[in-house]
């Protein structure tokens, strides 16, 4: 496993985070964030999204930054007192709401979509009469949940609180970084971050496709096969334990 050279994509604390991590385990990787998290501006919208949250039977949070947003907006309003169960797809998400003292819940086995929608306690929540869901998230992404909380009978809204930039870099910067650190294995954590390396990529992107690229779900998986990569390892999860996981089913390739 130690011969994996790979380059990580998430956002810049998260990146360093998961490096550290890495680095325990004798991995080397090299940090290029293609995601910017920018908060949007405190709008009409959200804050009437928080004047009708706590009527909510359900809050379903997507992301770190989106918990981390979300809270600063419950101290700023003073909503500190919310009784609703909260989910959230990951684990690292979850922990970060706990820690504020909610009720939250999320899948013990995946990061996506479709673990969280096998949760009893979400489907007892939305199948009540009248069940209000409010779901946080960044700009696009996780129309899955809506669509089958709302097969379920419950009404669905999100509420967006920030966007997802790609920093500036130099022309040909990944193309660079891969050849310049021999770099074997590409990570990406989201969606928008597929399209944010595969921007990056431009013209280089036929040969940069051949290398492993390991995302958190098959939603992703889907993204980046349809893209041309050519090998593409599904974590089922955005953790690093997950990501150790796929790195010690698949062989390191011979470059």
């Amino acid at each position: 496993m130690t011969g994996w050279r790979l380059l990580l994509t998430r956002p810049a604390d998260d990146c360093a985070a998961l490096a550290a991590v890495l680095a325990g385990q004798g991995i080397f990787s090299s940090c290029l964030p293609l995601l910017d998290i920018a908060p949007l501006p405190v709008s009409d919208k959200i804050r009437q999204a928080l004047a009708q949250l706590p009527g909510c039977s359900a809050v379903i949070v997507v992301s770190k930054p989106a918990a981390r947003i979300a809270l600063d907006l419950l101290d700023a309003h003073g909503l500190q007192s919310l009784s609703m169960p909260w989910f959230s797809v990951g684990a690292a998400t979850a922990q970060i709401l706990r820690d504020h003292g909610l009720d939250v819940h999320c899948p013990a086995d995946g990061d996506d979509s479709e673990a969280l929608l096998q949760l009893s306690r979400l489907r007892e929540a939305v199948t009540e009469p009248g069940a209000q869901v409010l779901i946080l998230r960044g700009e696009g992404g996780r129309e899955l949940l809506a669509e089958r909380l709302r097969a379920l009978g419950a009404s669905v809204e999100y509420l967006e609180l920030y966007r997802r930039d790609l920093p500036a870099y130099p022309p040909q910067e990944l193309p660079r970084r891969i050849a310049a650190e021999r770099l074997n294995g590409l990570v990406v954590s989201s969606g928008q971050g597929f399209e944010h390396l595969r921007q990056m990529a431009g013209d280089a992107w036929p040969s940069i496709a051949q290398l492993p690229l390991f995302v958190p779900s098959p939603r992703v998986a889907e993204l980046a096969r349809a893209a041309g990569a050519r090998t593409v390892v599904d974590c089922r999860g955005a953790n690093a334990a997950a990501l150790l996981t796929a790195l010690r089913e698949h062989p390191v390739p011979v470059l």
